[in-house]
């Protein structure tokens, strides 16, 4: 059978640029690969066809030869090219697989870098602190590269030497049939170097657990849960790998006299019975350290609140806005009462008028609809 025109097996018109057939193969294996269509066998042998055609197109002299001479370019001499160039479709293919999927493997064979792993710190922080912010210090114990051998691994005067089964590329190749499978290399484990002296310090790691006092900035206005990267400051890399990050997580302790709900704070304020039936001022704490003055009007009930705007906490990069602090009053009752105290108060409840307790008059008054109601249902 013969072949078709390679440009409409990738189809593309003759001249396409080389960046064009490249996103038309990209299309084409990954729809025809056989992973995706296991057990298809037209599939499988399409997508050789389009292999074959991309390796040709995509090299400029090979293209040449054949917009030329079509595939009588490649049909001299049992597979030899026009000009005695050997066509060898398993090295061709290997080229492709580099080329389709490098960004995903780390493309051509290289020794792996690894990156350090990531860290994590918990801090706990005050309210008072959360709402100044802080500088604080931190002891984190992590991996650092070895300072006698300066992250290596070999001992002082040695060097690692290049791994033969790799060749120093941390990787290894294998051909299974149809296809090329790339594992980490079994004998130096992805390194691509093999420590034969190892340094004594680090036994051959190259790195060694240690100590560090660092230095957090926590911003005014921090939230239980807020989340702080310290870029570079994790664990060590490998094979020149850069070091990972350290995240510092923030929790903020309760606090004696002060709730916080997102950039509100919230305070309970006891009052004597006296002060909220007659009216009066008194003072309540802020959490900066000073105090400011709440006027209760005749008759306050329990549980009403004043809103004191700007007292609450910084918003978190809100460019020094604030949230509130709402002032709770809770209305307290006496107790330990003299005989005279409760004589008093007696009378007090005896002279009453209609309408000194609205809020106890209006729900007996719902309390008896509710009663006779049910009575006559």
């Amino acid at each position: 059978m013969s072949k078709r025109c390679y440009y409409e097996v990738l189809g593309c018109n003759k001249g396409a640029p080389v960046a064009e057939l490249k996103a038309a193969y990209r299309k084409l294996a990954m729809e025809l690969h056989p992973d995706r269509n296991p057990g298809d066998h037209t599939s499988e042998l399409k997508f050789k066809e389009i292999n074959e055609a991309y390796d040709v197109l995509k090299d400029d002299q090979k293209r040449a030869a054949y917009d030329r001479f079509g595939h009588a370019a490649f049909e001299q001499g049992n597979g030899r090219a026009a000009g005695g160039h050997p066509f060898d479709f398993a090295s061709s293919f290997t080229d492709v697989f580099d080329d389709l999927f490098g960004e995903f493997m780390g493309g051509k064979q290289r020794r792996r870098q690894n990156r350090g792993g990531d860290l994590r710190y918990n801090l706990e922080v005050s309210l008072e602190e959360a709402y100044r912010g802080r500088r604080a210090e931190i002891k984190v114990p992590s991996a650092v590269a070895c300072e006698v051998c300066g992250g290596r691994g070999a001992a002082p005067g040695t060097q690692a030497e290049m791994c033969t089964t790799c060749a120093g590329h941390g990787r290894v190749r294998a051909s299974q049939g149809f296809f090329t499978v790339e594992r980490t290399c079994p004998t130096c484990h992805g390194n691509g170097r093999i420590v034969k002296s190892p340094c004594k310090a680090c036994n051959g790691t190259g790195h060694v657990q240690k100590e560090r006092t660092l230095a957090v900035d926590i911003p005014a206005g921090v939230e239980e849960g807020t989340r702080i990267r310290l870029s570079g400051e994790g664990q060590a890399g490998f094979n020149g790998g850069p070091p990972g990050d350290l995240y510092v997580f923030i929790a903020v302790t309760a606090h004696p006299i002060f709730q916080r709900e997102g950039h509100d704070l919230f305070c309970h304020v006891p009052v004597p019975f006296v002060t909220a039936t007659l009216g009066g001022s008194l003072e309540v704490p802020t959490l900066d350290g000073g105090r400011t003055k709440v006027t209760l009007p005749e008759g306050t009930q329990s549980g009403r609140q004043f809103r004191l705007r700007g007292k609450g906490m910084p918003v978190l990069r809100g460019g020094g806005m604030c949230g509130d602090l709402h002032v709770e009053i809770v209305v307290e009752i006496p107790v330990k009462l003299s005989k005279k105290q409760k004589e008093l108060l007696r009378q007090f409840e005896t002279e009453s008028a209609p309408g000194s307790h609205p809020h106890s008059e209006s729900f007996f008054d719902k309390v008896k609809e509710f009663w006779n109601s049910g009575a006559k249902a």
